[in-house]
């Protein structure tokens, strides 16, 4: 088994919505090659002898850009949670340094063995992934990568047109290029506030960040020119805002290269059931799909969830594949439909990276009984009813302290562990009880628990999920009471 620290120079791999049948082949192709695949895992403790073992160089699954006709691998580098010096990524340590030999290690190992795609943006790592990416990246000649950045003008100061042209230019100059391969209008449909703290909704925020102050025209002169080579929007929640950029690209007003979306198992049914403010992969896809435009996909294990199921699912998917990890099923599943051009990984780890190239070099598509199956699991997760967190930490800092990543952690856990006291006539109540009180407060400070939320609202435009959080805050804080004061837990609906 790896030990998961930060990598010696030298890596030694010898220690180491139901759909029927036509939609089924339709979307995700007919054919199903036999080879086992094997993905990464965000458990860090789960690992397989086929893992420990070489992936191949020259068989990464590639899709075609039907607009330049270029091969892109299947497996995109996502650039969002790289390595400190501290050991983990910079999400565990905000104030952390990159490592920028172990970055330009494992970007070495990816173009080596395929990977041909980096995902960045001016907001990752506290904005210094596009420098990051820049220097590992330049050392490669420039025909052997594409990189995608973002237009990440969430904050109204950067929503005057030269101030986000500005923005693009800096871009530029980190990632060391002279013209950027994707380029992607940053989270369109999530809500914003304007300088002067005025509420925008998803369409009103569109309008603010680009096309007001004709910053999208500004764009299409610079695909002209050669500046932006694809030019497209990662989508985050407000389905009106989605269906109205196709409508503009329908009309002819805008053309998209290329859309950015959330597909998972889970999400390709049940997005919208487990926040309403969310949009099903399945309309999202299928959207882009007839209309010929690629999907990039984002979150294909939905922040780790996908990979940290509860046990009695884990051993589901185990007796039906023994030797493949949880999250394989979850990659395999996001890279089986044929519109789609990549999936993005954000890899800490070297494991993650050679699990995620082997389970793409080559792709085993998912058959049409694994779907079924998947489907089940989906259904199984979702009557969990856990807080669809996927501990990006947008929404943080609070300013009022609440440390609300790990109170949902902690909720969650409860949950898919089976701990969550339901009941006082249970004889497991007590232990129950106990478990989840103790464990709340070594998880998280007094001062930084759910009660010292004032529903402010801070939080809500910047959580991607559209999760209402101080509603779920006040829900978590009305259930710890109602346990410290050891009453009869019921459902709390709010």
């Amino acid at each position: 088994m790896w030990k998961v620290t930060k990598y010696t120079k030298k890596f030694n791999f010898d220690k180491m919505k139901k759909i029927n049948r036509r939609d089924f082949l339709k979307i995700f192709g007919g054919t199903v090659v036999g080879a086992t695949a094997l993905a990464a895992c965000t458990d860090k403790t789960e690992q397989t002898t086929a893992a420990m073992q070489e992936p191949p160089k020259d068989k990464m699954t590639m899709r075609i850009n039907p607009k330049t006709g270029e091969k892109v691998s299947l497996l995109g580098y996502g650039m969002m949670r790289l390595p400190v010096k501290e050991g983990g990524s910079m999400r565990e340590h905000p104030d952390g340094t990159i490592d920028q030999e172990l970055i330009n290690r494992q970007v070495d190992y990816a173009i080596d063995h395929g990977v041909n795609y980096f995902d960045t943006s001016p907001a990752y790592c506290q904005g210094q992934s596009e420098t990051a990416t820049g220097i590992a990246l330049h050392r490669h000649p420039r025909n052997k990568y594409f990189i995608a950045t973002k237009l990440s003008n969430y904050a109204p100061a950067t929503w005057p047109l030269k101030a986000s042209q500005e923005m693009f230019a800096n871009s530029l100059k980190q990632l060391q290029v002279d013209y950027v391969d994707y380029l992607l209008l940053h989270g369109v449909g999530m809500p914003s506030q304007d300088a002067s703290g005025t509420p925008l909704d998803g369409m009103g925020a569109l309008n603010a960040r680009f096309v007001n102050n004709g910053l999208l025209d500004w764009l299409v002169e610079q695909t002209k020119s050669g500046r932006i080579r694809n030019l497209g929007f990662s989508y985050h929640g407000d389905v009106a805002v989605f269906d109205t950029l196709l409508r503009w690209h329908d009309e002819g007003k805008y053309h998209w290269d290329f859309v950015q979306i959330e597909l998972n198992y889970l999400d390709w049914n049940y997005a919208d059931e487990i926040n309403p403010r969310n949009t099903d992969a399945v309309y999202l896809y299928n959207e882009l799909a007839k209309r010929d435009i690629p999907s990039v996909i984002m979150e294909p294990l939905l922040g780790g969830r996908l990979a940290n199921v509860p046990d009695p699912i884990v051993a589901k998917m185990k007796a039906r594949r023994p030797e493949d990890s949880v999250a394989s099923w979850a990659f395999r599943y996001a890279g089986t439909p044929e519109k789609v051009l990549t999936v993005l990984s954000g890899m800490t780890y070297m494991e993650h990276l050679v699990e995620n190239i082997r389970t793409y070099a080559p792709l085993e598509p998912i058959a049409q009984e694994e779907n079924a199956f998947l489907m089940e699991i989906a259904k199984d997760i979702y009557d969990l009813k856990t807080i669809p967190c996927n501990e990006c930490n947008y929404c943080m800092p609070c300013p009022y302290g609440i440390d609300i990543p790990s109170l949902f952690v902690h909720y969650n856990k409860m949950i898919k562990e089976g701990l969550l006291p339901h009941d006082k006539q249970s004889p497991e109540y007590r232990k129950q009880r106990r478990a989840f009180l103790v464990g709340l407060d070594r998880s998280v400070p007094k001062l930084r628990q759910a009660s010292h939320c004032i529903s402010c609202g801070h939080c809500v435009p910047h959580c991607p999920q559209r999760i209402d959080i101080p509603k779920e805050l006040r829900m978590i804080d009305v259930f710890t009471e109602n346990l410290k004061r050891d009453g009869k837990v019921a459902d709390v609906t709010l």
